[in-house]
Order: C-alpha cells, then sequence, then structure tokens
C-alpha cells in the first residue's frame, strides 16, 4: 500500500534506495528516510500549527529516534519532541531537540524518574497520584516546578489493548487541585490517547469519545476557574486534522507518521505531507522459485487491515521489477522475506530489494539511515544508525 503511494508521489527515494544500497552505503535492513522531504513535511505542519494556536510536539520513534530526521524535523519548525519512553526521551535530547512531553504513552519507572527530571521536559504525563508523586519529587530534587498533564479516561473512551489508564475524569477539578499540591510540580493539563482515529469506511480520520472527554474535562475546569490548561490531543495527526483538533479545543498536537507522510490517512488521500520512508533489503538467496531478501524490520504496523505485499528488485534505479512478497507472521522472527518469482524477471543474490511499510522501526532490530538530496538525483546517507538513535556499528 504505502510502496504504491511511494512509487506515485515520491520515486525519487526509491530510486535513491537502490542506487546507495548498490554502491555499499546502506545496509540490508534499514529505513531510508528522505530527510528534505521530512523537513518540508515539518515545515507544513509548523506553519498549520501556528495558524491555529496549537504547539507542535514531534513523536520520533517509528524512525528509530534517528537524529539526523530529529534535526529535520526541528530545521522545518518543530523545535521539541515527544517522547514515548525514557530511550526516546535520551535520544532527542541527544539529538539537539527540547524535551516536550514525557510519560505518555509509557509512564517513567520509578528509578529513572530523576533521569527525566534532569532533561528538564515542558510537559510530564502521569495516569495517578502514585506517578504524580514520583515526578514532583525528582522535580523537586532539582528545585523545579513540573508542569503535570493528567491522563484522562471516562465511560466509553477508546484505547488500544494495553493502553488503558488514567484518573477519571469525572473527578478532573480535585485531581488538578491534588496535583496544585504537590512541592516540586504543579497542574498542567489533560492528554488522552487517541484523540484522532482513521476510519477506513470514511477514507479519513474521525474523531473519537476520548476527544469529547477532553472536552467535558475542560469545560469543568473553566467552571472551576481555571484558564490556561493544556490540552494535549494526539492521534493519526496530520496538517488537515489540526483544525479539527483545535477547534475541540486542544492546544498541543504530536505528529508522528504525519512527518514521514505515512498514516492510515496518507495511503487513500493525497495530503499536504509526502512519504518520506522505505525500507531496504537484499537479495540473500534463491530456493524452489522464490527469493529470500534480508528481514530485521519487517514489523508492520497493524493498524491498516491485511493487503497484498510488494517490493521492488533490481540493481538500477528506474529499471526494478515489481514482485509479489510474504512477510513472516507476527509469531515468527523475520529472518527473511520472501520474493515470489514466478512472473518476474531474472533476479539475483545481491539484488537490491524494497518496500514501502508503515513502519515503527523502534520495535524491531533494523538500521534507520536519513538520505539528503533526494529530489536532487545526487543522494548521499547522512549517516546510519541503530534504533536506539546511536551509530550503527556498520560497516563493521
Amino acid at each position: 500500500m504505502f510502496l504504491d503511494l511511494l512509487r506515485r508521489r515520491n520515486p525519487a527515494l526509491l530510486d535513491a534506495a537502490v542506487e546507495l544500497h548498490q554502491r555499499g552505503e546502506l545496509p540490508a535492513n534499514t529505513f531510508a528516510i528522505d530527510l528534505d522531504a521530512v523537513r518540508a513535511n515539518a515545515m507544513a505542519l509548523a506553519a498549520e500549527a501556528a495558524r491555529l494556536g496549537l504547539t507542535p510536539l514531534a513523536m520520533t520513534k517509528q524512525m528509530g529516534r534517528n537524529p539526523d530526521f530529529c534535526r529535520a524535523v526541528v530545521d522545518g519548525g518543530i523545535t521539541a519532541s515527544v517522547a514515548v519512553d525514557m530511550d526516546d526521551a535520551r535520544a532527542t535530547v541527544r539529538a539537539g531537540m527540547e524535551l516536550g512531553h514525557l510519560g505518555h504513552l509509557v509512564q517513567v519507572p520509578r528509578a529513572e524518574t530523576a533521569a527525566g527530571a534532569a532533561m528538564r521536559p515542558h510537559n510530564w504525563t502521569v495516569f495517578d497520584d502514585t506517578k504524580a508523586a514520583e515526578a514532583a519529587r525528582a522535580a523537586a530534587d532539582l528545585g523545579r516546578d513540573q508542569a503535570l498533564l493528567a491522563r484522562i479516561q471516562g465511560p466509553g473512551d477508546e484505547f488500544y489493548p494495553g493502553h488503558e489508564g488514567g484518573f477519571a475524569a469525572a473527578d478532573v477539578v480535585q485531581v488538578a487541585d491534588r496535583l496544585d499540591a504537590l512541592d516540586g510540580a504543579h497542574f498542567g493539563g489533560l492528554t488522552t490517547f487517541p484523540a484522532l482515529l482513521f476510519d477506513a469506511e470514511r477514507r479519513g480520520v474521525r474523531t473519537t469519545r476520548n476527544l469529547a472527554t477532553l472536552e467535558a474535562a475542560a469545560k469543568r475546569l473553566a467552571d472551576a476557574g481555571r484558564s490556561g490548561v493544556a490540552i494535549n490531543a494526539p492521534g493519526t495527526t496530520s496538517t488537515a486534522a489540526l483544525a479539527t483538533l483545535a477547534a475541540a479545543g486542544a492546544t498541543q498536537v504530536e505528529p508522528g507518521h504525519a512527518l514521514t507522510g505515512t498514516t492510515p490517512w496518507h495511503a487513500v488521500e493525497d495530503l499536504v505531507e509526502l512519504p518520506a520512508v522505505c525500507y531496504v533489503s537484499e537479495v540473500s538467496h534463491l530456493h524452489d522459485g522464490r527469493a529470500y531478501c534480508f528481514g530485521g524490520g519487517m514489523y508492520v504496523d497493524p493498524v491498516i487491515s491485511a493487503y497484498p505485499v510488494q517490493a521492488l528488485v533490481g540493481r538500477a534505479p528506474g529499471a526494478t521489477a515489481l514482485v509479489p512478497a510474504t512477510l513472516p507472521p507476527p509469531s515468527a522472527i523475520d529472518y527473511y522475506g520472501q520474493l515470489h518469482l514466478a512472473d518476474a524477471p531474472p533476479v539475483s543474490p545481491g539484488d537490491t530489494v524494497v518496500f514501502g511499510f508503515r513502519a515503527q522501526a523502534f520495535v524491531t532490530r533494523a538500521h534507520t539511515a536519513g538520505i539528503i538530496g533526494v529530489g536532487s538525483g545526487r543522494p548521499r546517507v547522512a549517516g546510519v544508525y541503530a534504533v536506539d538513535g546511536r551509530t550503527a556499528q556498520w560497516p563493521a
């Protein structure tokens, strides 16, 4: 699905991936990122957010916290990150980003609160009073007063399995008072996830009950005399969705896949953001009418229903063949993917293989590599990194 999108809207990235892999500059098992497209996407998001009075915070986990990706986002005008976990926080701060949001979706482990506070997050999400006290204590030890976002939930809210948790929305005024009473912290605002979800039938995004819960909780706070409350509303963010979030009272948005043009919405409609990432592999060997290509990054985000997978294979930009492919099931280790060669031209070990995935690089053992100059036809690799955002030991 996303390979079709790349072939139509950013074929130069596919050509660059083949060229750089064949030159020995891109390893197999690498997410190749068009840094110029990322910068342009960030600029579009930042401009629309500014027009609407929203603060954008960049989610970088999908691209393995790649520091060149982070810097392209900053160059595009989004200067702060949202860290899904402490590894994200460390990597984005190391790359030169401000830490805009810590603790959501993943709470900060108790033993890491001091490290979290030392990174001076603008916002720190807590799901309950225990985690709030831990965050406040860590901030107080550094002489800081930390803004806490209360993750709230109400009847009918939608969560991905394993994402549940938060304060009862009906108690939001009392929650705010309790957070304000902490030494080292204060109540800063509210958050949930997801505020928007892709709707395949509508071929677009829809608001969730969670967003209505945020709106109602914000009204309770306003009725109690509170103002200046941050409303953090992440989920399937694109430039095209920001006005909907702003109209619902959001003040913070968190683009992730929008930065690489790979939300489910991008798969069915040409939005402002360009597709900016592909997965690069290499034919290892042939067996029984199939070519086996190296894996390691073949996790496909299951937010979209299953669809036929294809790959480009060849050794020259613009001269690749499109072949059907089979990826290992989630229950298996993705040592290899398979290309089916019944109707394909000759394929040989060492050929480049390019897929288009909705990536979640941070849960894989893939490399990530930013590419500069895709549109100019003179691409070069900015650097090759492991999925923790550190320089990969490649070549050995």
